[in-house]
């Protein structure tokens, strides 16, 4: 074990593991980067587990060491927030595959010394799940009192549920999915073609010399149009032309939007790896819970003592409330307590990062034992 401290922020513990992945391969040593918030209480009973999304991190509720922008979700953790640290145990772990402390493919393979590259072993949602349960276990966490997340962190929520449901008490799943659709994986496959194409990727061995900038930031800039709605792009900024009064009639960026996409994709290839976008878009596609279980998605939840709430967001199409009600449905199938609710947001999917009053007062009623 790595690390001397175990709470408080900034952390990272080297598990000797090892980790049997989904693929068959094993992971060993198996590196977390962490933070957490708060005490743990002595019965073990107030920790909560908060799952991050796609290119999210541990630093959920504190500075980003390399952008030095606030938490991405501090409206939700904080002093008076739905999960308070005055009263919570607050774990925040990278997801293994991605780049902010935890093993992918950036980190240093231990028999060649040098960075994994695309030599590291193909993940998914489950193995990231299988590798915070380590860490949890070094923690001295037996059970959660909850696990939150949006996103891919509410696909790593049901998976907790399904994998360890002995040891989750309550899962708040929003803006997510069971398993990922074909329109889903298409537009990731456009991402990864871009990365791939970009001359600089050389197969991914560019740890060293320059990264594929200009792939990963046309891979960011088709995703985050998913995360949008038409309605907030026609909202901020329709047809309007960016810091000019005429067309160009060439291909600057004429449009306020297209200007806003490129400054979304350069801002992202500073603090991400390209490597482990292709790692964690590749475990997104395959997730799927109910071929995990037999076909059926009731059968990741029978018999399961874990409370359940699912948020949706009207707007939301990248992962649309119908996924939220196939997920309902199979839990009322299984026999789950489960609490539904779809809200009202012109964000479209990033509506769970953004300010939503009503998201917070429904997360907070069922943490404190109500319903949605």
């Amino acid at each position: 074990m790595s690390d001397d401290q175990r709470f408080g922020l900034s952390r990272r513990a080297t598990l000797p593991g090892p980790l049997r992945l989904d693929g068959g391969a094993l992971l060993s040593p198996v590196d977390i980067g962490y933070e957490t918030y708060g005490t743990l209480a002595p019965d073990g009973g107030n920790a909560v587990l908060v799952c991050h999304a796609l290119t999210g991190d541990q630093h959920v509720a504190s500075v980003h060491p390399r952008t030095g922008k606030p938490g991405w979700w501090t409206r939700m953790i904080g002093p008076g927030r739905p999960i308070d640290p005055s009263r919570d145990f607050v774990i925040c772990t990278n997801v293994i595959g991605s780049c902010m402390g935890s093993s992918g493919p950036a980190t240093d393979n231990p028999a060649t010394g040098r960075p994994w590259a695309m030599g590291f072993p193909v993940i998914t949602i489950r193995d990231m799940v299988r590798a915070q349960a380590l860490l949890l276990d070094h923690l001295g966490v037996v059970t959660l009192k909850a696990v939150v997340g949006g996103s891919m962190g509410g696909m790593q929520a049901l998976s907790w549920a399904a994998t360890f449901p002995d040891r989750v008490r309550a899962a708040v799943v929003i803006a997510s999915t069971a398993r990922h659709s074909a329109q889903n994986i298409a537009f990731h496959e456009v991402g990864r073609q871009a990365i791939m194409a970009d001359p600089k990727w050389n197969g991914g061995d560019y740890y060293g010399g320059e990264p594929p900038a200009a792939g990963l930031a046309v891979a960011r800039m088709a995703a985050h149009i998913t995360y949008l709605s038409e309605a907030g792009l026609t909202e901020k900024f329709g047809r309007r032309l960016q810091a000019r009064d005429a067309k160009s009639f060439g291909f600057d960026a004429d449009f306020q939007v297209e200007s806003y996409l490129r400054h979304q994709g350069l801002a992202f290839v500073d603090r991400f790896d390209a490597n482990s976008y292709l790692y964690i878009t590749r475990a997104l596609d395959y997730f799927d819970l109910a071929e995990e279980h037999g076909g059926l998605l009731a059968n990741a939840f029978r018999g399961t003592a874990t409370r359940f709430c699912v948020i949706s967001f009207d707007t939301d199409w990248l992962y649309p409330t119908l996924e939220s009600r196939n997920i309902v449905q199979a839990l009322n199938a299984a026999g789950a307590a489960v609490s539904f609710v779809e809200l009202s947001s012109p964000y479209g999917h990033d509506a769970f990062l953004l300010d939503a009053p009503e998201m917070n007062r429904v997360v907070d009623g069922f943490l404190r034992g109500g319903r949605a």
